[in-house]
């Protein structure tokens, strides 16, 4: 098991200010995994995908957002398949290269489906959020987190609401054993 990246839930909402816009819920002192199950179990569970997006690390968010498409909204259009082998390259080997080629896709993108999502959050994790690159912006720390979040809850609602609640658990079990495990 690897050490935690924060050791109560309320750091993560301190590290990610934009955290509260997202997720209603105080978060208290609870260490972060009594606190994702607390949300998972709540009113509104989205709000433990919110969580997750944001107490991972960007490669593992990234591969934790691949991962939910694949499990519960699995791409059938040519360019989100690409899109989605964009952003698991960059979590594969997390270069600059493989960042701005999903940089240029997502951006590039004109529907932004839970793929081109993957593809910007990869892109968003680190380098500049614009191809220019005499005029670098680099990207806020929430950035990867808020695309990784808008992709698998993109990916939820192509889901049928007779299974949106399994998948959505399952999502939050994936997030879990990334938690232990890390990004491949």
């Amino acid at each position: 098991m690897r050490r935690p990246r924060f050791t109560t839930a309320k750091q993560v909402f301190e590290t990610f200010a934009p955290a509260r816009d997202d997720i209603a819920a105080d978060p208290g002192d609870a260490e972060p995994l009594a606190f994702l199950q607390f949300l998972a179990n709540g009113p509104t569970p989205e709000d433990a995908i919110s969580f997750c997006s944001y107490l991972l690390p960007r490669r593992e968010a990234v591969w934790w957002g691949c991962q939910c498409i694949r499990g519960s909204a699995p791409p059938v259009a040519e360019r989100d398949i690409e899109l989605l082998g964009l952003s698991e390259q960059w979590v594969k080997v997390p270069e600059e290269e493989n960042r701005r080629a999903a940089l240029t896709a997502g951006m590039a993108a004109a529907v932004k489906s839970a793929a081109a999502w993957t593809t910007l959050a990869a892109a968003w994790s680190g380098g500049s959020m614009v191809e220019n690159p005499e005029w670098p912006v680099p990207p806020p720390n929430f950035l990867t987190a808020h695309a990784v979040r808008a992709a698998v809850l993109t990916a939820l609602a192509q889901v049928g609401p007779k299974d949106r609640s399994r998948h959505l658990a399952a999502a939050v079990e994936r997030a879990i054993k990334l938690i232990d495990a890390g990004a491949p």
